[in-house]
């Protein structure tokens, strides 16, 4: 436990120095205002876009506020927030691999559980807070520009993408134990999220409990107000996937460096 607390410490003052404490949060703050905001503003952006007739108005149906939320979800932070994500924490294990300061850490008497377990903590604590500063926004937004969202139904869609989120960061440290290049290490995480939501499109009607679904169920959970069928497996699934690819990451980079 103490060796995690100072790992866990090094961690969070690197990604101070990054400037990652700075620049995840404002970028989830800006992707959870853009959608809001555009939306409302639409018929105005395509008016001012001219190649209209003269006198011609725009009049498009006025989304729910939960079609909003959900929108931000779906389009900005599942596209370019895991983007944003897995690009940001790519090299936190590759790159010590590459420098040699992961050999120089591990050559003492020193837990390779807490050395991952810290690294990944650390990231989860960046990610987390900057969602709920998106997160946040979009709500607060949203409310003023259409309508309120019921605060306990954004906390249940808070809570359930974010597992997702956190399968999705897990994957970037199970990946970063196997592979010693950082481009690697993201294109693999990348591929494997194209991977899993292609096939939730494809067999959304067999697979339910498919990590990648969370995003559509958080969807129809904003939509209907109830809870869809399967989110509750697809949850557990997905925590247990979390704790399945931690562990086999703790293990794999151990082998590697041991040998």
């Amino acid at each position: 436990m103490k060796q995690f607390s100072i790992f866990l410490k090094k961690e969070c003052v690197e990604s101070w120095r990054n400037y990652k404490w700075i620049w995840m949060p404002l970028v989830f703050l800006l992707l959870g205002l853009t959608q809001p905001i555009t939306t409302y503003y639409l018929p105005e952006i395509i008016q001012s876009g001219g190649n209209l007739p003269e006198g011609a108005v725009i009049k498009l149906p006025t989304p729910s506020a939960s079609e909003v939320l959900f929108g931000t979800i779906d389009s900005q932070f599942n596209v370019i927030g895991i983007l944003v994500v897995v690009l940001a924490f790519m090299a936190s294990i590759p790159g010590e691999k590459k420098s040699g300061s992961a050999s120089l850490i591990l050559v003492k008497p020193v837990s390779f559980i807490a050395y991952i377990l810290a690294k990944w903590t650390s990231a989860m604590l960046v990610v987390w807070v900057s969602y709920f500063l998106g997160m946040l926004a979009n709500w607060y937004y949203t409310y003023q520009l259409f309508e309120k969202v019921d605060v306990s139904l954004a906390v249940k869609a808070f809570f359930f993408y974010g597992i997702w989120l956190t399968f999705v960061v897990t994957l970037v440290f199970f990946f970063g134990s196997i592979v010693k290049s950082s481009g690697l290490n993201a294109f693999l995480t990348l591929a494997s999220t194209i991977i899993l939501s292609t096939g939730a499109s494809f067999f959304a009607n067999k697979l339910l409990w498919l990590p990648s679904l969370l995003t559509k169920y958080t969807g129809e959970l904003l939509k209907t107000k109830a809870i869809p069928e399967g989110l509750y497996g697809a949850s557990i699934i997905t925590i247990l996937l979390i704790g399945l690819f931690l562990a086999s990451g703790v293990f794999i980079f151990k082998r590697k460096e041991l040998v």
